[in-house]
């Protein structure tokens, strides 16, 4: 499967246009990291390297084609001495996929807190499913085979009392990555997409709903390195009306809260996915 590297590389067509490449893939839609990943990509390239991106809150419009390439349009909302704003459209078949705006600013002195790391297992003492999946399973998560997802087993689980759903999960990059900040905030940008929804099931282990992510919101808080150890402590406070939200606060191995994610998706009952339309002609040019 394609590395990061290869999913964040994208060509420059004309000013503040960028086509991020199809790669190979096993879904039958585009990854919801991949297209917010190249976004905030596409985004960094019009800004000033001064300014650091500090949020994005994106809406996934329609479900993309993975076998298709990915057109990016930016719009520089604003440029001011302190922050600066940017739109970006995903299109693709002439019609937006995704929706996202991005906000950058330059670091400055200010109030310190956060909230404590939950306890969680060592994340070498969980064993890598990806050694223990039998042939058929490493299948299904061949798409994030670069990877590193280690889910806290439920018996090892610490959790709050007034909480709906909980899980928290350790993950990383298994491959050394570039020393460049930005570069390692598109990477958590991608891999923040992963493993959030499932947060919603753990209320409702015998359930099988129809998933898919219909916004994504983060705030980039404190540097990181997105090859190395990250929890995300997930939580699902409400679902209803076939949505669910959930939230994410991603540590550092040091305890150092470094990211906050909020996500809603689908979480219907009682009915399949609709296969896409641009993905279907993909796969049956009939």
């Amino acid at each position: 499967m394609a590395t990061i590297e290869e999913i964040l590389q994208l060509e420059t067509i004309d000013a503040d246009i960028y086509r991020g490449g199809a790669h190979a893939s096993q879904l039958q839609r585009t990854f919801g990291g991949q297209v917010a990943g190249q976004a905030l990509v596409s985004a960094t390239h019009t800004v000033d390297p001064a300014y650091r991106v500090h949020s994005l809150h994106g809406y996934f419009l329609r479900p993309g084609n993975p076998d298709a390439p990915t057109i990016f349009l930016v719009d520089r909302v604003r440029d001011g001495r302190s922050f600066c704003t940017r739109r970006v459209t995903g299109m693709q078949g002439g019609e937006a996929i995704f929706s996202m705006s991005a906000s950058f600013g330059i670091p400055s002195d200010g109030l310190v807190h956060q909230d404590e790391m939950p306890p969680a297992p060592d994340p070498e003492s969980i064993a890598d499913p990806f050694l223990t999946r039998t042939e058929a399973q490493k299948s299904v998560f061949r798409e994030w085979e670069n990877f590193d997802i280690r889910i806290v087993p439920h018996e090892q689980m610490v959790r709050y009392e007034r909480f709906a759903a909980q899980q928290r999960v350790w993950f990383r990059y298994r491959h050394r990555l570039p020393d460049d900040q930005v570069f390692h905030v598109c990477t958590l940008a991608y891999m923040s997409d992963m493993t959030l929804l499932g947060s919603a099931k753990v209320a409702h282990p015998d359930a099988n709903p129809q998933s898919a992510s219909l916004d994504h919101a983060m705030w980039f808080l404190r540097p990181f390195r997105a090859d190395e150890w990250l929890l995300y402590d997930q939580t699902s406070p409400s679902a209803a009306d076939g949505r669910a939200l959930t939230q994410g606060r991603i540590f550092d191995a040091h305890g150092r809260m470094v990211a906050a994610v909020t996500q809603e998706g689908l979480a219907r009952v009682g009915r399949e996915m609709p296969v896409d339309q641009h993905a279907r002609r993909a796969r049956d040019p009939k």
